[in-house]
Formats: C-alpha cells, structure tokens, sequence
C-alpha cells in the first residue's frame, strides 16, 4: 500500500516537498487506493499543511455578463447558444464596491469579480483596475476572471492590488477540444504564465460532470500540479445545468464517492494549495460536502447565486460548518447583519 512518505519521497514527515513530476499513472494508484487508505493519506497531508478545522468563504459577482465570443460547451454566457441570458455592460464600481461590502458583512473573505470577456480592452482594464483597488480597500482579498491575458495587463492587475486571478483549465488535454474550440488549452496556460510572472496568486481548477471520464478527471489535476508552481487556489465545479449548451447533451453527474476521491487527489498532488468546492454545491448532499472537507477540501464560495446559476443559502452553510466543528467568517459575523452578495 502506498504512505505518505512514498507519495511524498520523504520520510521526514514534518516536511512535505511540493512535487511537479506526477504522472497519470500515479494518480490513478491513488484514487484507487481503498477509501480510508485514500482519505487516511489526504486528510494526513492536509493536516500538515493547513488547520483541518479551518474553511476559506469566498464570494463571487457577474460584473460584465453573457456575449462571450468563445463557445465553452458548458457556458450560459457564450454568445454562440441561445440560453435565455441577456447580456449586460460592465458594472458601476459603486455597486460593485457596495456589493462586496455586503458580502464581506455576510462572511466573506475573498471577493471574486468575472466578467464574460476573451480577453479584456485595455479601457475595461482602466475600471476592472479601480474596482480592485476599491475592494482592496474594504479589507478583503481580491480576485478576477477576465479571460485571457497579457503580460502588461497582467502588471496593470499587480499594480492594481490584485491578489489571485482565475482561470481555469477546465478538463484534461484529451477532452478540451471537445467542450472548446475557440480557444486553446496553451491559451490558457500562456495566461497564468503571465499572471505568475506578474507576481499576482493563481487560481485555476476545472469541471467535472460535462462527459469526461475518471482519467480526464485526472488528467487535469497532474495537469495542473505540473505546473512550474502549483495554483494556490484550485476550483472544483460541478457542471451546473444550463438549458441551451451542448454539454447538455454529454453530461453526467460524478458519483458522490468518486467526488469524495477527486478531491483527496487534488490535496495529496497540491499538498499546499487551497482546494475550494465551487459551483455545482447545490447538487451535494451535506454528508457529501463532509466527505471532502475530509478529503482537503477548505474553501467555499458563500452567497445564494454564483455568476448565473445557483449556490446553497448562507443559513445553510452556516449550519453545516457548524454541525462540523469548522470555523470560517460565516461564524464570526452578526446573522442579522449578513446579508449574501447577490450579482
């Protein structure tokens, strides 16, 4: 059976060197491993790398919505399916301020900003700037999604306060091209080289539920923990149900146990970064979402809606954790005073 020190290729268990050489294979033995030999393993380096009682909350706004230009197979806001969405010009800065300032009031640490763009103009990049900087200074963590980037706009981000940008891989090499053809996963990968370089945190993880098999899964964790630096963030979404796209025809949701082992993964090949349970929570069952708390999971997005689909209600996180024994911001806030970002 595989241990810890194998994994991690030191018997000194105080110290877990952060490794970017997995293979496939690799992964695959693990999330073979017996389920409490897996979790047994995970929940080990978790412990030595993070407090185990300990949730991140993390809140997320629309500022910019629908007329992508991309064809993401599984995106409401692509301009190329009909999904019902009305697209909308950029936010004002002062509701996008007066928005995070009610998530932060509502228990939210990092406040999260997307905006449905292939890549930002640089006069957009002017507001996107002030909104971060604004929200800096409410005291929060800030984060961005605005597609792909350049260099100089990466630096622009940095200057800004920026602390973590998102953009994900979304799903293995081998599956990619069949969700996205207007874009390419070297795309993507240019970007966070970019965003790195620029000194600024990443934040990249992927879906699972549009079709992919278990390998793909996998795929795309060795993926990411290959990368000349680990995301400090890594987003496990479940595909949430959009009329109109065609991943509608392909998707099928994860068993709960599988999702359970994913996450173990995650943790055991990223020992170090936060692993953050996104969309799709409304799908899981509380005992689920315990099972991969138990797994390394420690981050949450809080408020009852994440850009155009849905997210459980802040009373019940604020209950589960509870029940849990884990401490987030939720817990540290007046209930009568939290009121849950809304886009």
């Amino acid at each position: 059976m595989l241990d810890a020190a194998e994994m991690t290729g030191n018997d000194d268990h105080s110290i877990d060197p952060v490794r970017h050489d997995w293979d496939r294979s690799e992964a695959e033995a693990l999330y073979d491993l017996p389920f409490a030999d897996l979790m047994f393993l995970a929940q080990s380096l978790h412990r030595r790398n993070f407090d185990p009682n300990h949730v991140e909350t993390a809140s997320l706004l629309s500022i910019k919505t629908g007329g992508c230009p991309e064809d993401c197979g599984y995106c409401s806001q692509s301009a190329h399916y009909d999904t019902g969405l009305k697209a909308t010009k950029l936010m004002k800065q002062a509701d996008v301020v007066a928005t995070a300032q009610r998530a932060r009031d509502a228990g939210a640490s990092r406040f999260c900003m997307a905006a449905a763009w292939r890549n930002p103009k640089d006069r957009d990049l002017d507001e996107v700037c002030g909104m971060v900087s604004a929200v800096k200074g409410l005291g929060m963590e800030t984060c961005v999604t605005l597609g792909m980037l350049t260099p100089a706009q990466a630096t622009r981000l940095h200057d800004a306060g920026l602390d973590f940008y998102n953009h994900n891989v979304d799903t293995s090499p081998e599956f990619y091209d069949k969700i996205i053809t207007t874009r390419t996963l070297q795309d993507r990968i240019d970007t966070l080289a970019h965003v790195r370089d620029a000194g600024i945190k990443v934040c990249c993880g992927g879906i699972v539920g549009m079709g992919e098999q278990v390998e793909d899964r996998l795929g795309m964790m060795v993926l990411l923990a290959n990368l000349p630096a680990h995301p400090e963030s890594v987003p496990i979404n479940l595909w949430n149900e959009v009329k109109g796209v065609p991943v509608n025809d392909t998707a099928e949701r994860p068993d709960p146990i599988s999702l359970a082992r994913l996450v173990a993964v995650a943790r055991i090949l990223m020992p170090r970064s936060v692993v953050r349970l996104s969309a799709g929570r409304q799908y899981m069952t509380d005992e689920l979402q315990a099972l991969c708390f138990l797994a390394g999971a420690n981050s949450i997005f809080i408020g009852d809606v994440l850009l155009t689909t849905k997210n459980p209600q802040r009373d019940r996180d604020t209950n589960l954790l509870d029940r849990l024994g884990l401490k987030s911001r939720l817990n540290q806030v007046k209930p009568e005073s939290a009121q849950p970002a809304r886009d």
